[in-house]
């Protein structure tokens, strides 16, 4: 065979190939991550979770263009999982629906950067709307719908002057509107029915809307006149506000809501779904009237094995007791239902006073001064006793060195946590002391802080009371892992850390207070997992208690009461954040010796890829990007540097947590063109 004939048949083959596999590497990639974080359905016919060649091949819900995937339609598949983190490789995707699924978390910060239009309706997402659809300048169509997204709307719809219609109903969104809805120059369609979103539309008024739905939410003030124009409106089911509007502005009952959704329903099927809602209802109604009084009898007897375990490690109890036989929980339901049962009244005028004065919130912007205003409950000891039935051991979730914590129930239902500080605290004539702390507290307010919400001083007995968080610690999430548990995505990570460091920059740099104590069992997670900073405020008692309790939260300088600095509540926040970072404890005596004090074993390891990609925790599944990943470990490098003048000030760790969630990613190897 002549040498000519051979370099011609390699140069054949070597076309063919081209031919063959066609689609660009970044987007089989993005596919791959897909495929498998979807669980590798079978549905999704010739999908592979490595290598593929998508365009050439024809993969289910695929189309392209040359060697770009430029649309992505699985809708209606019955997929379930998650969306994955490369998505913002396909840069050339116009159209990604994925909507009437079963997926759930949070909705991915890593999109496709340039679609047009966007479906995610109808899954399961929680969280946030994410940022970084901020920077999706071409999009067209965003529909959100029927998920479970919660929490408040930020101002990030003032590049999108392309989108027309934005669906983001059936949510549990919540707070005003965005004044960035006021740059939606070419937006027509708006449906936001069925959130909890409060405040005034004023910012509607200047849109060129042909249809609005605002029904079922808790809007307020007045319609600006614009609005009655609409074809087609509902504002119905919220608190609009009575009486003669000012100039410009109409009562709501001056405009005819017309009862839409998008997308339209005959009268006839209206009428189906209403008498078959009427239907379910009556059958609801027979049930609950038959299991009503067995079920109020039931209050305090149903055991909460998920509350009590993620109750583990509450307000900076370092020893917890549960008995399965006597330590109830408490159940939503029993909230609810408990408004009936009980005999405590608490004293309505005397027991409760206000608190209003201005805060300053560090790392907000608008927000930053405002007036704040809670009440702060005055109980008496028998109260107290009451509801935590004498103090009983069932209700003890635990004990630190400042004193014991109970979980308790009020007679309105409320579940509450008790913080009995120890007597000791209290002798050779320190009483005066807790009237101090007292006020001292109620003086501290902040969205990612547990603040007080009552007191109690009374025959020796002094107690914090503080509401009650279900879902327990970042401690619980990331160490006490059983059948009730669910790992923390990436993207919450962020939250939590971010949350965090600004409810401690607010600690030292509005109220000049050390913490002295922080530690992922004192950041409890409410019911959208935001972090809430506990033991606030409380740092006289811990120098008291006295220095370094060991546990590898503490900085090495901290060997005597004295010690505790601005610097070294840094570094404990920087343990926390690589908690975040590897799910392990700050000390495992299970672990080898090298590895037992965690800072020890991670610090000479976050600054190499390799390694730092083997020390992330493995409940994440590799779900997260690598870029995102080392800018966090670069954070926490500097908080736990062994000498506190190399720490950073809180204000610019917050700052690196800030632009690590906002900031679009500089580099070009496709990984994450928006990192969150």
């Amino acid at each position: 065979m002549s040498p000519n004939f051979i370099g011609l048949w390699l140069f054949s083959l070597g076309i063919l190939t081209l031919v063959h596999s066609k689609t660009d590497s970044k987007d089989v990639a993005a596919l791959n991550v897909m495929y498998t974080s979807l669980n590798s359905p079978k549905k999704l016919k010739d999908w592979e979770a490595s290598g593929g060649d998508p365009c050439a091949d024809g993969w289910t819900g695929i189309e392209c263009s040359g060697s770009s995937v430029t649309e992505i339609n699985l809708s209606g598949l019955g997929l379930s999982g998650s969306l994955g983190y490369q998505l913002s490789n396909l840069a050339s995707v116009t159209n990604f629906d994925v909507s009437n699924n079963k997926l759930s978390g949070d909705i991915p910060y890593q999109l496709p950067p340039n679609v047009n239009h966007l479906d995610l309706s109808n899954n399961g997402f929680t969280g946030t709307v994410p940022y970084s659809i901020s920077l999706m300048k071409s999009l067209k169509d965003l529909d959100l719908s029927h998920n479970q997204l919660n929490g408040q709307l930020t101002d990030m719809f003032s590049s999108l002057s392309n989108l027309g219609l934005l669906d983001l109903s059936y949510n549990k969104l919540s707070g005003s509107l965005p004044q960035s809805f006021g740059s939606l120059s070419s937006l027509s369609s708006l449906f936001l029915q069925d959130n909890q979103l409060n405040g005034q539309i004023n910012v509607l008024a200047k849109l060129k809307l042909n249809e609005l739905n605002l029904a079922n939410n808790k809007f307020s003030g007045w319609i600006p006149n614009e609005l009655t124009k609409l074809k087609k409106i509902d504002i119905e089911g919220n608190s609009w506000s009575s009486g003669q509007p000012p100039p410009g502005m109409t009562s709501s009952g001056n405009i005819k809501s017309t009862h839409m959704e998008k997308g339209g329903m005959s009268g006839i099927m209206i009428a189906v779904i209403i008498m078959g809602i009427l239907v379910v209802i009556a059958i609801v109604l027979a049930i609950l009237s038959r299991t009503r009084s067995s079920f109020s009898s039931s209050l305090f007897e149903e055991h909460d094995d998920q509350s009590d375990r993620k109750s583990l490690n509450y307000f900076g109890s370092n020893r917890y007791t549960t008995d399965p036989g006597t330590d109830k929980g408490f159940k939503d339901h029993e909230v609810k239902a408990l408004q009936s049962s009980g005999p405590i009244s608490l004293k309505p005028s005397l027991s409760n006073r206000m608190k209003s004065f201005r805060n300053k919130e560090p790392g907000s912007n608008a927000a930053s001064q405002r007036k704040v205003s809670f009440e702060i409950t005055l109980y008496t000891l028998a109260e107290l006793q009451t509801a935590t039935s004498n103090f009983a051991m069932s209700r003890l979730l635990g004990e630190g060195s400042i004193g014991r914590v109970y979980k308790a129930k009020r007679p309105d239902g409320k579940v509450i946590v008790v913080k009995k500080i120890s007597s000791s605290f209290f002798q050779d004539g320190k009483g005066e002391k807790f009237s101090d702390v007292v006020s001292s507290l109620s003086k501290i307010y902040h969205p990612n802080v547990v603040e007080l919400s009552g007191h109690c001083s009374e025959q020796r007995h002094n107690m914090l009371v503080y509401d009650f968080f279900r879902n327990g610690s970042i401690h619980g999430y990331l160490h006490l892992s059983d059948e009730f548990s669910r790992p923390l995505t990436w993207n919450t990570r962020v939250k939590i850390a971010l949350g965090t460091a600004q409810a401690v920059e607010y600690l030292h740099e509005t109220c000049s207070l050390v913490h002295r104590s922080i530690k992922s069992s004192n950041i409890l997670l409410d019911m959208e997992l935001n972090p809430r900073l506990t033991e606030c405020g409380l740092a006289s008692f811990y120098q008291e208690a006295g220095g370094n309790q060991g546990g590898g939260w503490f900085a090495p300088e901290c060997t005597n009461a004295a010690s505790y600095t601005f610097k070294s509540d840094v570094y404990s926040f920087g343990v926390v954040m690589l908690e975040l970072l590897t799910g392990r404890m700050p000390f495992d005596s299970t672990k080898p010796k090298s590895e037992q004090y965690l800072v020890q074993w991670a610090l000479s390891q976050l600054h190499d890829i390799d390694a730092l990609d083997r020390m992330v925790d493995p409940s994440l599944r590799g779900l997260y990007p690598p870029k995102s990943i080392s800018q966090f470990a670069d954070i926490v490098a500097l908080c736990v540097q062994m000498e506190p003048e190399f720490r950073p000030p809180m204000s610019e760790v917050v700052q690196s947590l800030l632009r690590l969630v906002k900031r679009p990613s500089l580099s070009n190897r496709g990984l994450d063109d928006y990192e969150y």
